[in-house]
């Protein structure tokens, strides 16, 4: 099927037609006219039962001619007997062409993608699928062919269609493809014409309330948007005729002036700062490219100045280890030097701690024999000393008169001038004595 040109409403009709131009009107329509229904125009007619009858009398007479002939004689035998053959022969012939014609006339060919209407007596029986048919009743006919394989598009320009401001729009164009499933349903319900006009309002009133919910700003958002809960709600008013909705879509909206001006401006806007946008994306591509090189100049100065650095601390790092080893090595050579005078000291510590104590020890020695040899003089100096001593003088002090005492003083005092060298002797012996205990007395404590 051929659709309506953009700026015009689809038309559903029905036409009449002969068998040969079923197809065609099927297939192309006319003049932006939707024909999904052919009424054909029959030229089956009654004329082939005429040479039925006229065979069939023909026949008869030829029988009737053959029963006269039968009762006459002579000449007339002859001639009943040669008017009945040519009686046989005519209705032979006419029954022979009534037969073909009835044969011929019962054949039906319905189109690929099509189904026919069959009537009996004005009372649908039937349908026919695609093909060829013979209808061997009289008065059966095809009354319609009806298109049910091909999605037939439809096209509904919706006019001064009002938005959720009230604004009417100038038009708001619908298209649809539906396909006839019930050829019966859809010829005996409602029809071409009639679903034409059916189909147009119930789409205007869908595009309507669809209309009322958009606001004029956004109703350029209608073109190409989702028409599902439309067209599911034409399936619904549309199921009860044979016909089912397989597409649909907006494919046009058409603004007021003032308001295409406005969009017009708008996409204007748009579109300037669409390319705004997109030089400044360049520019800041560029800076982002610049800087990035910057950074990465950057980074490769960082990096050799971090291998410097690397290399002056490895540099570092073995001069303070020599550093660290020649200290080590200094101090290690002081600890032993310190450590070799210390055991050289303790050595000699140790040496001359032996030396002394076999230093006191041969003191010891010396000193018991030194005490020896001293007891032993202070001994022989005692016994000189007693075999030398002057006799004792008892004076007696102890008498009762005071005479007495007076004459004990003096005489005491006459003797003592006397007694003095002894005195003398005896002291320098006991000096003597006190000088030996004196020098070892020393020599012990050092030992000691």
């Amino acid at each position: 099927m051929s659709s309506a040109h953009s700026n015009r409403r689809s038309v559903i009709s029905e036409a009449v037609a002969p068998w040969s131009e079923i197809a065609q009107l099927l297939r192309g329509g006319e003049a932006g006219t939707l024909i999904p229904v052919i009424i054909p125009r029959h030229r089956r007619r009654l004329w082939w039962m005429l040479p039925l009858w006229l065979g069939l009398f023909a026949l008869l007479a030829g029988v009737m001619l053959s029963l006269r002939g039968a009762d006459a004689e002579g000449a007339s035998d002859l001639a009943y007997g040669a008017l009945a053959g040519l009686s046989y022969a005519l209705g032979g012939v006419l029954l022979v062409i009534g037969g073909l014609w009835w044969w011929r006339s019962s054949i039906v060919e319905i189109e690929q993608g099509t189904h026919g209407v069959l009537t009996r007596y004005g009372a649908v029986t039937r349908t026919l699928d695609a093909g060829r048919h013979y209808l061997w009743h009289p008065w059966s006919r095809v009354d319609f062919v009806v298109d049910t394989a091909t999605e037939i598009p439809y096209s509904a320009p919706v006019m001064a269609c009002p938005t959720q401001e009230n604004v009417p729009l100038r038009s708001i164009e619908f298209f649809l493809k539906f396909r006839i499933t019930d050829a019966v349903l859809f010829v005996r319900t409602i029809g071409a014409g009639n679903f034409d006009l059916v189909l147009s309002s119930a789409v205007q009133d869908a595009i309507r309330q669809r209309a009322r919910l958009v606001h004029t700003e956004h109703a350029y958002d209608l073109r190409g948007s989702d028409v599902a809960d439309m067209q599911e709600l034409l399936n619904r008013l549309l199921s009860r005729y044979g016909v089912r909705i397989t597409g649909s879509n907006i494919p046009d909206v058409q603004l007021p002036a003032q308001y295409q001006q406005h969009l017009a401006t708008r996409e204007r806007v748009a579109k300037e700062r669409t390319a705004y946008e997109q030089e400044w994306g360049l520019t800041r591509k560029r800076r982002i490219d610049s800087l990035g090189m910057d950074i990465e100049r950057a980074k490769k100065v960082r990096d050799a100045r971090i291998v410097e650095v690397k290399a002056a601390l490895n540099k570092a790092r073995e001069q303070v280890a020599q550093l660290l080893e020649e200290q080590e090595t200094n101090a290690q050579r002081v600890r032993f030097e310190i450590e070799t005078e210390g055991r050289s000291g303790l050595i000699a510590a140790e040496n001359e701690a032996r030396a002394q104590r076999a230093l006191a020890k041969a003191y010891r020695d010396n000193r018991a024999v030194l005490q020896y040899e001293l007891a032993r003089r202070r001994l022989e100096v005692g016994t000189e000393l007693a075999g030398k001593a002057p006799r004792p003088v008892v004076v007696r002090t102890d008498g009762g008169s005071g005479d007495s005492s007076a004459l004990s003083t003096l005489l005491a005092a006459q003797l003592l001038p006397r007694m003095t060298p002894l005195s003398a002797g005896e002291a320098w012996a006991g000096d003597a004595a006190g000088a030996a205990d004196g020098s070892a007395g020393p020599d012990e404590g050092n030992h000691g």
